[in-house]
């Protein structure tokens, strides 16, 4: 009798699994504000919020290419992948016109529907960080921290909240290894030139200025392990030298920003399966493992394969690399280890 209500519950509380979503906050956008003016209808408003958030969410998660792939939707078709919204007003004595703060979530599960149709994969960054150095090279100078626009002013333009740009602080090894290689800066390493930062997304620029305008840009990244260099030429006519030198720094922001999206792509129409074992104790309690699985957006289903009254075989379906998952799962507090040739899954 008491294996029979094992199973019983066991079914219960894992019955629904296979439309488990997660419910990571991904897919929300908050702080969405804008001016209820006296002839705007509540309607009107929640309709410009809803476009709002959707435009925010998909720069802040599809490269600029995939981006172009959605510019057509329509409103209509935007608020039907809208899970809801919630508004609250905020007070400001200074303003005439009311201001209202939406906050719009979005069905996971539609927009994985669209981007699957669409084929567009989309990004889930999860190391924010990333080291870089621009450095200035004018003819034969080069300049790393002293008297150099783009690393003194590299942060105030352009603020984004999905990547943390870390510049080092002043480091006369650093200038000493930039100078050994001035003939040869390419094939400067970044690792050894970040000592400090290892197992970090690393960058490193040369922003070399001309006097015809032209500014020829090097990039070299080091993000998720994988090495990635990039040539980018800039020209801006009718600008003063310090809008041009803002400018730059944003172009590059944005540039970097998409390159850490491109290492952290999540591919729909690709989802892998893992299958794990799970012993039952009082420790490794299901409804607790479940329970914190629903907060891990890589993983979009687990089934049930096998249980008895000590362990249960589950099939986890996940998108992503499962690098990415497992550092998901320790953040819920939830280990996942290869032991013998078996993946068994424990609750911290």
């Amino acid at each position: 009798m008491k294996l029979f209500k094992k199973i019983f519950f066991i079914l219960i509380v894992f019955f629904k699994t296979e439309t488990l979503f997660s419910e990571n906050d991904l897919f929300n956008v908050n702080n969405i504000q804008l001016e209820k003016k006296d002839k705007v209808s509540q309607k009107s408003l929640s309709d410009q919020a809803i476009s709002k958030g959707f435009n925010q969410l998909m720069d802040k998660i599809l490269l600029k290419n995939d981006k172009l792939k959605i510019s057509t939707l329509n409103l209509s078709t935007i608020k039907k992948l809208v899970a809801y919204y919630q508004i609250t007003n905020i007070d400001d004595k200074e303003k005439t016109d009311e201001l209202v703060n939406f906050s719009v979530t979005f069905d996971k599960e539609k927009i994985h529907d669209l981007f699957y149709k669409k084929g567009i994969s989309y990004s889930e960054i999860s190391d924010k960080e990333l080291y870089i150095l621009p450095i200035l090279i004018k003819g034969s100078e080069i300049f790393i921290f002293n008297n150099n626009f783009y690393y003194e002013k590299w942060n105030d333009f352009y603020e984004n909240d999905l990547i943390e740009f870390v510049l080092p602080l002043e480091n006369i090894e650093i200038i000493q290894k930039i100078n050994n290689f001035k003939d040869n800066l390419i094939n400067l390493d970044l690792e050894n030139l970040f000592k400090e930062y290892q197992d970090k997304n690393l960058s490193l620029i040369f922003i070399e200025k001309n006097k015809d305008g032209n500014e020829k840009i090097y990039i070299k990244t080091l993000i998720q392990g994988k090495k990635i260099s990039k040539n980018l030429n800039f020209k801006y006519q009718n600008l003063s030298s310090n809008e041009i030198d803002k400018m730059i720094i944003i172009n590059l922001k944005k540039e970097l920003i998409d390159l850490v999206k491109s290492k952290n792509l999540i591919d729909i129409r690709t989802p892998s399966f893992l299958n794990v074992k799970f012993d039952i104790n009082k420790k490794n309690n299901l409804v607790d493992l479940n329970s914190r699985i629903k907060n891990i957006d890589l993983i979009e289903n687990i089934f049930v394969q096998k249980f008895n009254k000590d362990f249960m075989n589950i099939r986890i379906k996940y998108l992503g690399k499962l690098d990415k998952v497992i550092n998901q799962l320790e953040k819920e507090k939830i280990d996942l280890k290869l032991v013998n040739d078996q993946w068994i899954i424990r609750i911290q």
